[in-house]
């Protein structure tokens, strides 16, 4: 069974068609890389698997249970909300602004959920988040507020938040946008040792040598459809069309 599956979804802002009946499924630990230029539609895609923005037409599924499938109006029609309720738990999602609360400490923004949403024991709740920021080289920064971290640790903060809710599969949108360079290094070197552990990972990202060398599949998005999909060293090495091979040679690899 996948952990993620998606149908034809289309998605419209007005006149602009944002998604045109794209389809794609995530199975029990890939790490799949979504590349492509500005306004291809990545984000969109990403917003709309993870319910910040609604589908027109086609179906959502997570573990199998619909969430979203196109109904007799021709439109998407959503589950209850007490299955959505479930549905949600399926996924993590950590933003390029990190989206951290700036009135709580790294630890309260890690335990908030687990004990508030999923109703886990707070001791539980704490202890595991300690033993995930250690992961993170991040022990010592428990008791600090966000505004005292760097980007690179808010982002890794930001990443310890998504997997205390033990997600079956957790969503990057360009996780290291917002970083200089000296940063992202930081971000991405924690994203592969999730990959390594085979987490469940989609990762919309402009940062090709990483893709190419984290990601099981690499997507190619352009004018809102997948161009091209495959492994990563055939789409990026060997691309098959003009659009890819175009993007591409933009980054000189």
């Amino acid at each position: 069974m996948n952990v993620l599956e998606m149908n034809q979804i289309q998605k419209s802002f007005g006149e602009n068609k944002v998604l045109k009946d794209i389809s794609l499924s995530v199975s029990k630990g890939e790490v799949v890389a979504i590349i492509g230029p500005s306004g291809s539609g990545k984000s969109t895609l990403l917003r709309c698997a993870t319910f910040l923005e609604t589908i027109d037409s086609g179906e959502i599924a997570y573990m199998g249970q619909y969430a979203a499938k196109t109904g007799p109006s021709r439109k998407a029609e959503y589950a209850t909300s007490a299955q959505m309720r479930k549905i949600r738990g399926y996924f993590g999602l950590v933003f390029q602004s990190f989206n951290l609360f700036p009135h709580y400490s790294v630890l309260k923004n890690i335990t908030d959920a687990p004990v508030c949403v999923q109703k886990r024991n707070r001791q539980e709740a704490i202890e595991e988040a300690r033993t995930l920021l250690a992961k993170m080289g991040l022990s010592d920064k428990e008791n600090a507020y966000p505004y005292q971290l760097s980007g690179g640790q808010q982002q890794r903060v930001s990443i310890v938040r998504a997997l205390a809710m033990h997600p079956e599969i957790l969503f990057f949108d360009e996780p290291t946008s917002a970083l200089d360079p000296e940063l992202t290094g930081e971000v991405l070197k924690v994203i592969r040792s999730l990959a390594e552990e085979h987490m469940t990972m989609v990762i919309v990202t402009h940062e090709m040598a990483f893709a190419r060398a984290v990601a099981d599949r690499v997507i190619f998005m352009d004018g809102g459809i997948i161009v091209e999909e495959g492994r990563p060293d055939d789409v990026m090495l060997h691309p098959q069309n003009e659009r890819t091979a175009s993007f591409l040679s933009r980054f000189g690899e």
